[in-house]
């Protein structure tokens, strides 16, 4: 097993403590089980998505798109007013 120095804000140190605590479990344990339902959720997401690509077909898309008519067609609403103001960054 490896070891590694980790740097986290007090804020989330003390809150991830008092559940660890609450759960009857070591601060350890707690940011590894957490890291652990992370790397699983990002795996599962990219193994979906890889998936839904393969059945994915490019052609009957494009054969769908093909058949809308090239106009611009505006229902009232549908215009954007003029540009928002950019607010200077606060200093």
């Amino acid at each position: 097993m490896s070891q590694y120095a980790l740097r986290v804000p007090d804020s989330l140190l003390a809150r991830a403590r008092k559940v660890a605590e609450q759960d009857h479990t070591s601060i350890n344990q707690f940011f590894v089980v957490a890291i652990a339902e992370k790397l699983a959720s990002l795996e599962s997401e990219r193994l979906f998505m890889a998936k839904r690509a393969e059945r994915a077909n490019p052609k009957a898309v494009l054969s769908i798109l093909d058949r809308v008519k090239d106009r611009e067609v505006v229902h009232a609403g549908d215009r954007i007013g003029r540009p928002a103001r950019r607010r200077s960054p606060v200093k």
